[in-house]
């Protein structure tokens, strides 16, 4: 024992368990009367908005459902989800934040493998839901939530949101975490086959990333945060939190509509915003009579899947300042970032973009970023060439899968969170992402990236959206086959005039075989679900 270990133990005044919820109460104690919800016509403050999480904290505990216990929402960005993350939470409960874009039977199968106790409804969803619960063997308590700005649906639930309410104490003593690794959030990833897997964030992480994401997207309390992204996708990047610890103003958009996005950036002076590249390409290709020149600054961070740097380039023309994160559901979210260093000012645009579209450096919460041969466990050489995984260690990677040990293991083998990207690392000390283990072509012993491919699609101007995936073929094993959506307006794009393009920005072996013209399926949170792409091309 050193001298250090003898009277100087933690105790209630020098230690506490760290929190994200406590940010609101932070903030309503430092700005009580600034505005903390915009959405339609309604503004609440931030004290209105802690005495709304305590209402929901207090009536959940009334129905005796607290620590361990689940409560399911499901909405889109409105009021109601962002205090649930903060009301559910308080409660000792855990949260699920229901992705609305998933089939009946897989939200049957994550209520019943998270065992929620309680869930509210949004009533856009009502048809879902009631669906889902007939296949359930135990229906949780339902709450309806009449949110004002959605569509005609029906209202589930014996009482609505604003009753449920209405029986709880806005003074109400919350019980305090006692352990900051205590279990908060329940998200579900997006499973390509078989059932999605249960991910399980503790206070601390989600703490830290929220920090994380104030420090690396410069937010502050003049940060008007405009919801984009969805609060169900990792609980909204952690952002539902992080606006929150700076006091900036939550803007709730309850769809993606790029003409509404911009009237609200206009309007409500938005200064940040969150998306997958399919939002960026949505705001891009939007009719010109709808895009609108900001006075002041707008600063987007995307991440989810690489983003192309035409898409990059389109947004900085638009006024736009792009930074791309990178992370995955397993890590709350942003776990890496393609800081901007100084140098890269000087370069051009299209050379600016192609940097920006790096998976870049850890975030400053994290303890390990690193491209590792999975074969000798040692980091790959930073040449930019030789592929590795990414493999992640800190606070901020999940507890685990629920009910999973297996793939828990699995994917936490050697003392470090295994990501499934395949990247090199540049001699700068940037990680590029150049495919997933999975989505890499191997043509005649070449190993082909995907995403190079695709980089080099987006950038023709005719061309949307490209996706590329390995087709079977009997003399070189599989040889790339791209999938393409042409650009609006354009009608007279052929395939001989991509494979001529391809053709003079690619080596001759990558160039696709097939071209297929099509619009691409996406997942719930925009990523292009490339094992469809896959089983088509093996049909072909």
């Amino acid at each position: 024992m050193t001298i250090y270990e003898e009277g100087l133990s933690a105790n209630n005044a020098n230690y506490t368990p760290l929190t994200p919820v406590d940010f609101l109460e932070r903030a309503a104690e430092t700005w009580p009367n600034k505005t903390a919800i915009i959405h339609g016509t309604t503004r609440r403050t931030y004290k209105e908005f802690l005495e709304r999480s305590k209402k929901m904290a207090s009536a959940i505990n009334k129905r005796k459902i607290g620590d361990g216990d689940v409560v399911s929402i499901i909405a889109p960005n409105t009021p109601a989800m962002l205090e649930s993350h903060y009301g559910v939470i308080m409660s000792g409960a855990v949260l699920n934040a229901l992705n609305y874009r998933l089939d009946a039977p897989t939200i049957a199968f994550i209520l019943e493998h998270g065992e929620s106790k309680l869930v509210m409804v949004d009533k856009e969803f009502s048809s879902v839901m009631e669906e889902a619960f007939s296949m359930m063997k135990k229906v949780p308590e339902v709450i309806g939530i009449n949110d004002e700005l959605a569509p005609e649906g029906k209202l589930l639930g014996k009482i609505d949101y604003e009753t449920f309410l209405m029986e709880g104490d806005p003074n109400y003593q919350w019980p305090r975490v006692k352990d900051e690794w205590a279990s908060m959030a329940l998200n579900y990833t997006s499973g390509t086959t078989g059932n999605p897997k249960g991910v399980v964030f503790h206070h601390r992480g989600a703490f830290l990333n929220a920090m994380g994401n104030a420090v690396a997207f410069g937010l502050d309390s003049s940060t008007s945060y405009l919801w984009t992204l969805p609060m169900f996708h990792c609980n909204g990047w952690t952002f539902t939190w992080g606006v929150t610890a700076v006091g900036g103003a939550h803007v709730c958009l309850r769809s993606v509509d790029p003409e509404l996005i911009f009237k609200l950036i206009e309007e409500f002076k938005v200064s940040h915003m969150c998306g997958a590249p399919i939002v960026l390409n949505m705001l891009v290709h939007a009719p010109d009579e709808v895009k609108k020149k900001f006075k002041h600054l707008v600063q987007i961070a995307t991440g989810g899947a690489a983003p192309p740097s035409a898409v990059i380039a389109s947004m900085e023309k638009l006024g736009f300042k792009v930074l791309h994160l990178y992370g995955l559901t397993e890590t709350y979210g942003p776990s890496g970032i393609c800081a901007w260093p100084p140098e890269w000012d000087a370069l051009d645009l299209e050379v600016k973009a192609t940097r920006m579209a790096r998976q870049g450096v850890g975030y400053p919460t994290l303890e390990g970023f690193r491209v590792v041969n999975p074969d000798t466990l040692e980091d790959v050489p930073a040449d930019a060439e030789t592929i590795g995984e990414i493999w992640i260690r800190g606070n901020t990677v999940m507890k685990g899968y629920l009910k999973n040990p297996k793939a828990s293991a699995e994917v936490f083998e050697h003392g470090w969170f295994h990501s499934g990207d395949l990247a090199v690392m540049h001699p700068d000390g940037y990680a590029e992402v150049k495919d997933r283990s999975k989505d890499i072509i191997i043509s005649g012993g070449e190993n082909i990236s995907s995403l190079e491919i695709e980089e080099a699609l987006y950038k023709h101007p005719k061309i949307m959206e490209a996706a590329v995936v390995a087709r079977p073929d009997d003399k070189w094993g599989e040889t790339p086959c791209a999938f393409v959506t042409i650009a609006p307006g354009q009608v007279d794009l052929s395939e001989d005039e991509v494979v001529q393009w391809c053709r003079a920005n690619l080596a001759s072996f990558k160039i696709p075989k097939t071209i297929i013209f099509c619009e691409l399926p996406k997942t719930s949170t925009g990523k292009i679900q490339k094992f469809l792409l896959r089983d088509q091309a093996k049909d072909l």
